[in-house]
């Protein structure tokens, strides 16, 4: 998996669209197409270019690795005020991402806390209390991102996941 990085990449996959929504989190995607991702795409010029192919060119990297999903987290002080608590929360997006990885389309995907976690329910910021909430939290949200109808239905050549119940998205 492939990390966002800079804030155009960000804004592009926000302006992908919402694919899934938790009480906390919202889950954005912007699919690449195949041809975008596995080749360079030269920059146009001139009014008939679109925004789509632009995006797409923001993520053909140099080093990367075409054919992989990218992951960006977006956890704003607005809802999560404690440095500790942005970090925890960033770090099981990126686990959790990695995890559903083989399910996730080729695609930028970013996750954005857009509600505090109650500071008297959770009252420290690493509290295991708090991981298990934002680790099921984003199970479920990346478990409902793969179900979505918007996604493509499932090549019969592709290769049985070896979870029960896992789809690819």
């Amino acid at each position: 998996m492939q990390r966002l990085k800079t804030r155009p990449q960000f804004q592009a996959a926000m302006a992908g669209g919402t694919v899934s929504r938790t009480p906390h989190f919202a889950l954005h995607r912007l699919v690449l197409s195949a041809d975008a991702v596995a080749s360079p795409v030269r920059p146009q010029e001139g009014p008939d270019v679109s925004s789509q192919r632009n995006d797409q060119a923001l993520f053909v990297v140099p080093g990367s690795i075409p054919g992989q999903p990218w992951l960006g987290a977006m956890v704003p002080k607005r809802w999560a005020k404690r440095a500790v608590t942005r970090n925890t929360i960033k770090r099981q997006i990126y686990a959790l991402g990695a995890e559903f990885e083989p399910r996730l389309m080729v695609a930028a995907h970013v996750v954005r806390l857009r509600s505090g976690f109650d500071r008297k329910q959770f009252v420290s910021a690493t509290s295991d209390v708090l991981r298990q909430a934002v680790r099921a939290e984003l199970n479920q949200l990346f478990r409902r991102a793969c179900i979505s109808p918007s996604r493509p239905a499932p090549v019969a050549s592709a290769p049985a996941s070896t979870e029960p119940g896992a789809t690819p998205c």
